[in-house]
């Protein structure tokens, strides 16, 4: 493989849009520019376009085309649900319950709402980011009028028993919200089988376009509008549809339901060879979240006594893209509040890189990344007193 070939394995950050995807976009751009909300023909062609685009995303996770609600992203799907639907219900209560390790367009928004009065139970983690279903059962007070989990953490790969938390939270006739955005299209979701009212995901994560992202809200539940202007979305998000991006997401959808199998066939056996090389090439080195129950295309690992930052510099000089951490704290020199949740120690957290495979990367990329690797450990960790020490 030629060292010049850059090796894209980010794909938690953010997948490359597909080919077949940005072919649809294209066209949209070229042949579709009326706005869905006149009756004229113009209109009628790029109405069309997106009840087309509603109904894919939604086969994907197995809701109807009327439940979802096309947002810009995942995080505005997270907020808009979080502040949405808890106004919605505070006459039944003002208490919310989540979890630890959630993204920031969930955790931010609820700082937000407790200064407005709500509380907040934020459940506890094992040291693999698994959540216990009893500790969501043992939370819920008659008070309680939101539960929001998510399902899969994009930083740790660590998907979550929702079928068994949607199961508690149904019977107590608790809304329940999941952030999806990591595991839509990348693994199996259904919102039946998941029992719940509200769930967020992101076209930028299989394979379609960044900016274009959508809520899957039940029918009959009640939430409060986030952006307020026009009668888009049913009344309940205002503002002209970003066609091509809507055009765009439910292409992406549609490849992602029908090659989900096939993908994750391909993807986990070369994520399996990297971690396996990884950890048999690399000394104090340990897998972070579930080593089972994960995303297929995760791996999120802490390496002693080096920094995640200068890992990932020169393996970029390498041509080889990596994470120090999720999207969102990739710039903070904070260490991760998922890794604290599980117990990482902040030293240790400081040397943790996510590799994310996705469906171009190939076996002879992986060879190379594994070459490249312990090296640049070992030049890092020659800089390191602590290092020294540890070997004396």
């Amino acid at each position: 493989m030629s060292k010049l070939e850059k090796i894209y394995l980010d794909h938690a950050s953010c997948t490359p849009t597909h080919p077949l995807v940005v072919e649809a976009m294209v066209d949209t751009i070229k042949n579709t520019y009326g706005n869905p909300s006149n009756l004229h023909h113009f209109g009628q062609v790029a109405g069309k376009a997106v009840t087309t685009a509603r109904g894919e995303v939604a086969s994907l996770i197995g809701a109807k085309a009327e439940e979802i609600i096309f947002t810009s992203s995942g995080s505005e799907a997270n907020n808009f649900a979080i502040r949405g639907l808890a106004t919605a219900n505070k006459k039944k209560g003002k208490h919310i319950i989540t979890s630890e390790i959630e993204h920031f367009s969930i955790l931010n928004p609820l700082k937000k709402l407790r200064k407005m009065g709500f509380e907040v139970t934020h459940v506890p983690v094992d040291k693999y980011g698994m959540i216990d279903p009893e500790d969501v059962a043992k939370a819920i007070t008659p008070k309680t009028a939101l539960v929001s989990i998510m399902h899969a953490n994009s930083e740790i790969g660590t998907i979550e028993p929702i079928e068994e938390i949607g199961k508690i939270v149904n019977e107590k006739g608790i809304t329940f919200h999941v952030d999806a955005v990591a595991s839509t299209g990348n693994i199996p979701v259904d919102v039946d089988a998941m029992m719940v009212d509200s769930l967020s995901l992101a076209g930028s994560q299989f394979y379609g376009p960044p900016g274009a992202g959508a809520l899957y809200l039940r029918e009959k539940t009640r939430i409060v509008p986030f952006i307020e202007g026009g009668v888009q979305e049913g009344g309940r998000r205002a503002g002209t549809e970003n066609i091509p991006g809507i055009v765009g997401m439910g292409k992406a959808a549609e490849l992602a339901r029908k090659e989900m199998d096939t993908r994750m066939g391909a993807i986990k056996p070369l994520r399996d060879k990297l971690l396996n090389g990884l950890m048999n090439s690399v000394d104090s080195i340990y897998l972070n979240g579930h080593p089972e129950k994960r995303l297929p295309n995760n791996i999120n690992i802490s390496i002693e006594y080096v920094e995640g930052e200068s890992i990932l510099l020169f393996l970029d000089m390498k041509g080889i893209a990596v994470s120090s951490g999720s999207a969102c704290t990739s710039r903070s020199l904070k260490s991760s509040h998922v890794l604290s949740s599980i117990g990482v120690e902040d030293a240790v957290a400081q040397g943790s890189i996510l590799f994310s495979l996705g469906i171009d990367n190939s076996e002879a990329q992986i060879e190379y990344v594994l070459e490249t690797v312990p090296p640049i450990i070992k030049r890092l960790r020659a800089m390191s007193p602590l290092y020294e020490d540890s070997q004396a």
